[in-house]
């Protein structure tokens, strides 16, 4: 499951066991169709309109693009969807609002929206910072399309941010991020950090082993997003050369559904490339090192939360480790460059950082539990 979805989710979950919910949601990937009867026995109601392939929604984003606005805001547009808020609103069925991301923001803002005692918003990440960094190594015309998005996106996040009664980011330094970029909505963002589900993450389960004899290193996640594919694609070029004096020598798997091009170009003798699979939890409960190198990095990541649930030894670098309340060198691993990385995997393998599974474990216990993270939400929607 995509990093977002889990976080949304978990969100959902939390405030559909306190109160009558009503869903609205885009579906973007068919298979999440079959998910529908079991959300229709939490929410009250489910309104999901099915959003169409990538050629569609860029068509829909280029039929709607107007000067000022972000690119994304029409991607993610339905008129179904906005029909059914409008109507929603129109016979005042919510009494509160709740909006997961910079791109459901637009159907909850407007005069109607507005009469409702309380909406949320969640940005999650600072997106257009995101499209930022894709700028500045871009080339032309997509240097001048990802500036624009960063821009036109930024913009709006802040018009979004002062609509809503309350607006939330996955980790402090994010909501730290945005108010820098926008100081005047300081007092109206907070924090609201992301968890692990440790009872399904849980080495004590027991999985069965899905590599063979070579030590694994483990990356996890969607793999046509940019990011992840950027981050597999380096570390496979910069670190894996770097270890080939190991015995045995250790195996690079790509774990994770869509498996771009660029990374399906990378599959070789000691990288292996497994596309979807039916349970990420093996190839995590099994790794010799779980790695996540990403370079461009926006909150806190899944990915290193779930294989420390698993207890494994995780080195990361300093953008995949934002957010994350551990400590470097007892529970994980922190470098940024290439060398230092592969000395630190050579040093696990070679039996040293003893107990830093486990360590890893205890402190996403301590510091990134559901329950205790998403205790904020509640009172934000209904103030005692």
């Amino acid at each position: 499951m995509k990093g977002e979805k889990i976080r949304a989710w978990h969100m959902l979950d939390h405030l559909a066991r306190r109160f009558e919910v009503d869903l609205g949601c885009l579906v973007d990937d068919p298979a999440d169709l079959a998910h529908l009867p079991f959300l229709r026995t939490r929410c009250a109601h489910v309104e999901a309109p099915v959003l169409g392939g990538r050629r569609q929604a860029a068509m829909r984003a280029l039929l709607r693009v107007r000067p000022g606005l972000p690119l994304s805001l029409g991607w993610f547009h339905h008129a179904g969807l906005a029909r059914w808020v409008r109507e929603g609103l129109a016979t005042r069925r919510w009494d509160a609002a709740f909006a997961y991301s910079s791109a459901m923001a637009p159907y909850l803002m407007g005069p109607k929206a507005a009469s409702l005692p309380k909406r949320v918003l969640d940005l999650v990440d600072v997106d257009s910072a995101k499209w930022s960094a894709y700028a500045q190594d871009a080339h032309f015309p997509m240097r001048q399309v990802w500036r624009r998005e960063a821009r036109t996106l930024l913009e709006f996040e802040r018009r979004a941010v002062m609509a809503f009664n309350a607006s939330l980011f996955v980790s402090a330094e994010e909501a730290a991020h945005f108010t820098a970029l926008a100081p005047e909505c300081g007092g109206r963002v907070s924090a609201v950090e992301n968890g692990v589900d440790l009872a399904r993450f849980d080495p004590a389960l027991g999985f069965s082993n899905p590599f063979g004899a070579a030590p694994a290193l483990v990356f996890t996640g969607t793999m046509d997003y940019r990011p992840n594919v950027e981050a597999v694609a380096w570390f496979a070029a910069e670190v894996m050369p770097r270890l080939v004096h190991l015995t045995p020598l250790p195996e690079f798997w790509i774990v994770g559904a869509s498996p771009s091009p660029a990374v399906r170009a990378l599959a070789s003798e000691r990288v292996r490339v497994t596309g979807p699979v039916l349970d990420i939890r093996p190839f995590l409960a099994h790794a010799a090192v779980a790695v996540a190198p990403l370079m461009i990095a926006r909150g806190i990541q899944n990915k290193v939360l779930e294989a420390m649930a698993m207890a494994r030894p995780v080195l990361a670098t300093p953008q995949a480790f934002e957010g994350v309340h551990a400590t470097p060198g007892r529970d994980l691993l922190v470098e940024g460059e290439a060398p230092a990385m592969a000395a630190r995997i050579a040093e696990i393998l070679g039996g040293g950082h003893a107990g830093l599974g486990e360590a890893a474990r205890v402190a996403v216990r301590a510091g990134h539990d559901w329950d205790a993270t998403l205790t904020k939400l509640a009172p934000l929607l209904y103030p005692a």
